[in-house]
Parts: structure tokens; C-alpha cells; sequence
């Protein structure tokens, strides 16, 4: 097993707030779904910002500008500046400008997100293949895109322009459910072309780069709902998580994780910025979290006592990963965690 391989979550004796300087939040899932506040979201960011934390909003969405997504976050009662959010769209923008000549034209199937951040770049969105573009790049466009700018891309792809995306997230999630994402529409143009873009979102350099030339963060702390794009960016880039259970992961798929997606920390939601994290510690053979005890026994994953269901989740996450070492928990944890009431 390798010595980095993390085993358990982190304990914090203090506030999460107080810890860390700068909260790296992502927005689908985390702070809102669908244009909706998450439940607890508004309340948990007040309190969190009142007490000195900086509140940055690091998004793989490359729909909507930083000043729409700005405006969004303070209607629903999380004062916000466009300075405050930093999306893919950003990061991709410098990526590509650092590989294509001053003002160049560049091909955009996607949405104003990615023009405004080209622009920011100097470089020239256009929306046809036959507009001379040197480059093409690709970013969530809304559920309303048309089919022919897909056709458009892989015209221009088929050329041999530099392909560019600003994430490949297969899935967003909306107020319905789970919706196809920008990594979906990415595999209509490999699949049409064959050809590989070059990625600059979570969990990539690219993106954590372009937060912290934007943030300045000393302490950041990474809070998302996504364990491939959240949790592993953080880990690439050698700062610390909070995984919240209000999106995309599910407490299976967090006991299941491999090393690369496993986070610092687990809550059910934001309110966990706002309060220590209990420690995790092994004894006779399990793991203890608050009146939770954890195991691995006749290979299945088990859970004894009562307490925070969260509390049980940590313990199981402690059992799990320490079972799995480097690989992947195949364990059944239906069971379990129906015991500690997830």
C-alpha cells in the first residue's frame, strides 16, 4: 500500500471556517441544483463568510459569465462579485491563449461563459468553421444546443485544428435529476473525429491554476459533491477536500472510491464548514466514530450503535478504504449503511 494512500477521513478540532482561509466551492450540487439553493447552502456560507472565511465559486459549468453567475448567487442570498467565480471557461481561455497567436479567431460551440473569456484573453470567438478559426474549443452549452454546432466543431476538428474543452463532465445535476453534461457532447466530436481535445477544468492543472491566480488562497480548502472532478482535482493538486452528499456521490460510491477520489473530509452539506471533523480511530480490528463502530467481517462491510448517521459514515469509510488499500472497496455496503440510516 502506498504511504500517501489516505485510509480514513481527516480529523479537524477546529471549525473547518477557521481552518482554512479560502473555501474552493463548486456550485452544482454544492451550493445550488437547478438554480436552486441546496438546502442549508445560504445559511452555512453566511456564517462561514461572517467569521473571516474568503468564499470563492469554482465552477466546471462553462455556461454562464462570472457576473451572471455573480448575480445568480446574491438573489439567492449569497452575496457574491464576479471575481468571486472562477469557471472552466477561464481556465480554458488561458490555455488556449498560451498556444495560439494575439487575437486569433477561435471556433465556439458552447455559451457566453466561453466567449466572455476569450475575449478576456484577447482572442476572437466565431461560430463557423469557415470563419479561419486556429483553434476550437468546446464548453457546456445548455440543454438547448443545437446538433449542428457538434457538426460545426468536428468540421473544424477534422481539419486538424487544436481541440480544446473546458471540462468533460459526462453528468450536471438539475433540479430533475442527472443531466448529460459537457463531457457528453465532447464524445460526439471524438466520436465524429477520432481526435482527443486537450481538457482544462477540474480535475486538470489547468483549473487549479487559474484558482489560484485568481483567489490568492494560502489555505484552500476544496468542497464539491463530485469525487472525478472535486475530490481528484484537490488531490492533484495537493490541497484539501470536503466532499458534501448534495449532488452527484452517493455514500456507496464514496465507500467504493479509489485513492485519487478520496476526500479530507465527508458531510451531508455545507453546514460542515461551520463545525469540527470528529476523529476516526482504529480499534480490535474496526474503526470508531462517534457511537459508531465499523468493520470488514467474513467480507462484509458492518456498522454497530447508534449516533449521527454521518458519524457511521466516516467509521465505514475507515473500514472500507482501509480494505481496499490502493484499489477500489467491492464490498456490499447496501447493508451497512442502511444501518446507520443512509
Amino acid at each position: 500500500m502506498s504511504q500517501q494512500t489516505r485510509t480514513r477521513p481527516d480529523t479537524s478540532a477546529r471549525a473547518l471556517r477557521e481552518a482554512y482561509d479560502t473555501a474552493l466551492l463548486d456550485l452544482d450540487g454544492v451550493v445550488y441544483a437547478g438554480g436552486v439553493a441546496v438546502p442549508h447552502a445560504v445559511d452555512a456560507l453566511g456564517v462561514a463568510r461572517e467569521g473571516g472565511m474568503h468564499l470563492a465559486y469554482v465552477t466546471n459549468n462553462a455556461l454562464r459569465t462570472p457576473d451572471a453567475v455573480a448575480e445568480h448567487l446574491t438573489e439567492l442570498g449569497v452575496p457574491a462579485e464576479a471575481s468571486d467565480v472562477i469557471t472552466s471557461a477561464q481556465a480554458v481561455a488561458r490555455l488556449i491563449a498560451d498556444q495560439v497567436p494575439a487575437g486569433a479567431r477561435v471556433l465556439v460551440v458552447g455559451g457566453d461563459g466561453l466567449r466572455v473569456a476569450l475575449r478576456e484573453r484577447g482572442l476572437v470567438p466565431v461560430e463557423s468553421a469557415e470563419d479561419d478559426p486556429v483553434a476550437v474549443v468546446q464548453g457546456y452549452g445548455g440543454p438547448d444546443l443545437a446538433w449542428g454546432r457538434f457538426a460545426e466543431a468536428s468540421y473544424a476538428v477534422a481539419r486538424g485544428l487544436p481541440w480544446f474543452a473546458s471540462n468533460t463532465d459526462l453528468t450536471i445535476p438539475s433540479a430533475r435529476g442527472i443531466a448529460p453534461g459537457n463531457g457528453a457532447a465532447v464524445e460526439v466530436v471524438r466520436i465524429a473525429t477520432g481526435a482527443e481535445p486537450q481538457v482544462a477544468g477540474k480535475p486538470l492543472p489547468p483549473m487549479h491554476r487559474e484558482t489560484i491566480l485568481r483567489t490568492g488562497a494560502e489555505r484552500p480548502l476544496v468542497v464539491g459533491d463530485r469525487l472525478d472532478t472535486d475530490i481528484e482535482g484537490a488531490n492533484v493538486g495537493g490541497v484539501d477536500s470536503l466532499l458534501v452528499l448534495t449532488g452527484v456521490t452517493d455514500a456507496a460510491q464514496l465507500l467504493a472510491a479509489a485513492p485519487k477520489y478520496r476526500p479530507t473530509y465527508v458531510d451531508a452539506d455545507l453546514r460542515g464548514l461551520l463545525t469540527g471533523q470528529p476523529e476516526v480511530a482504529g480499534r480490535d480490528g474496526g474503526f470508531v466514530c462517534g457511537g459508531w463502530t465499523a468493520a470488514v467481517r467474513d467480507g462484509e462491510l458492518v456498522a454497530d450503535g447508534e449516533g449521527a448517521a454521518m458519524d457511521g459514515l466516516r467509521a465505514l469509510c475507515a473500514a472500507a478504504w482501509t480494505y481496499a488499500g490502493d484499489g477500489t472497496c467491492e464490498l456490499d455496503a447496501g447493508k451497512a449503511l442502511e444501518r446507520v440510516g443512509l
